[in-house]
């Protein structure tokens, strides 16, 4: 079988001579770079001025709300749109809204502004993801998309392990409102490489059927769930992970609250672990290829989301700082092998003209739980404690690999031929 986009007997090139891949690497690489430090100095804007994890959960959980009413048109928008003019649009957004942080903090504390605005760049960044994830696919040949990804998440760890070790700098000297106007310049660095990337055509269909004709968000919507349900192997993977988004979805500020409230560190100590922990997301991304060709799928998503539960309950059970790193490396680490090997299957089996609908309706399926499960786990972190959390997530996490074993996520290659539909 000869795999799309390639020719039969065809010398097989390194992905990094590849210019258009290149381009879009490097320009998200900047991007992501960027997000972390949003990642840190947002929650830490809302822990200062409020002191409350409760509030960084709700604030959370807002913006994932945003995030899933945007899955119900971003596939169809993907599907039917320029996918290079709408990265450039949504980073552009992107540029303004972050930039307002730090404008209106020049006149004091604006929390009531975080509430505006990280919904919006999180609905944005919906539309972004979904038109990223489709972009992959038409920028490197179908049997190369899980070692594209890979590629991929390792540089942007490697990003965000510079990330949170510079936003907790720049947030202790400058404060966190700095380090919010870094992650707006890097949206504007990614629109000027996106800029010079050449995507494939998408007026058509790979088979030469023409696309459908415009409908209505909820009838592209279930266009995607359609597929989704109809497929023996995304079906189930898509109600598991429903589960776990809920129970890890709010994980990061937990973490945070954790470093700083129990443990008693600094905002600076907070981004220099968290980027050792990404460390761990390199490692993943660089060994989802090679662990998926050697153990298949379902060995490699099943295996990583057990080991990645067992280290998260580890978190709960350690107070020691260098533990809990090295523990939540591993996580990340394990989550990086399941993720790639998730999203590179989905990629694989899906025909390209509704390829942003699956997506968008994957995401948004398992996304909805993620808000409800954020706000509970951040305030029974401040309640009950983060390491009871831990340990809560971390053992819900098991359950869930184990019931994965009762399904057909199980099947070591669900994208051969025979278990597509």
């Amino acid at each position: 079988m000869t795999p799309a986009g390639g020719t039969e007997g065809a010398p097989v090139r390194p992905l990094w001579r590849e210019r258009d891949f290149v381009v879009f690497w490097g320009a998200q690489t900047f991007s992501v770079a960027g997000d972390s430090f949003a990642y840190v100095a947002v929650p830490l804007l809302v822990l200062h001025v409020t002191g409350s994890v409760a509030q960084m959960g709700l604030l959370t959980g807002v913006a994932g709300v945003a995030s899933i009413v945007a899955g119900l048109f971003a596939g169809a928008l993907v599907d039917r749109f320029d996918r290079r003019a709408l990265l450039i649009y949504c980073d552009l957004a992107r540029v303004v809204s972050y930039g307002l942080i730090p404008l209106a903090w020049t006149f004091g504390p604006q929390v009531w502004l975080l509430y505006v605005v990280l919904p919006v760049s999180e609905a944005i960044g919906m539309v972004f993801q979904v038109t990223y994830v489709t972009a992959v696919r038409t920028l490197v040949r179908d049997d190369r998309v899980t070692e594209a990804n890979g590629l991929l998440y390792a540089t942007y760890a490697a990003a965000g392990i510079a990330g949170p070790l510079l936003a907790g700098l720049v947030t202790e000297r400058f404060g966190a409102t700095a380090a919010v106007a870094v992650n707006a310049a890097s949206f504007a660095v990614s629109v000027v490489g996106i800029r010079l990337i050449r995507f494939g055509g998408q007026a058509t269909a790979p088979d030469g059927q023409a696309v459908p004709a415009r409908q209505g968000p909820w009838r592209e919507l279930l266009a995607g769930v359609r597929f989704l349900w109809r497929h023996p192997v995304l079906r189930p993977l898509t109600v598991l992970l429903s589960f776990l988004v809920f129970l890890t979805y709010g994980l990061t500020d937990v973490l945070i609250y954790f470093f700083k409230h129990d443990l008693g560190r600094s905002d600076g100590e907070v981004g220099v672990i968290l980027a050792i922990a990404g460390l761990g997301t390199i490692a993943g991304s660089l060994l989802a290829a090679p662990v998926r060709r050697r153990l298949w799928f379902g060995a490699s998503w099943i295996g990583a989301q057990a080991v990645g539960a067992l280290a998260m309950a580890g978190i709960g059970l350690s107070g020691d700082i260098p533990v809990i790193t090295a523990l939540a490396a591993a996580y990340l680490a394990c989550a990086s092998v399941a993720g790639i090997s998730s999203m590179s299957l989905r990629q694989q089996v899906t025909p390209d003209r509704l390829l942003g609908r699956v997506t968008s309706a994957f995401w948004t399926i398992h996304n909805s739980t993620g808000p409800v499960g954020a706000a509970l786990l951040t305030w029974m972190a401040g309640r009950y404690g983060a390491a009871e959390v831990f340990l809560l997530a971390g053992g819900g996490c098991l359950l869930i690999a184990v019931a994965a074993l009762l399904t057909p996520v199980r099947r070591a290659a669900p994208e051969q031929p025979e278990h597509t539909v």
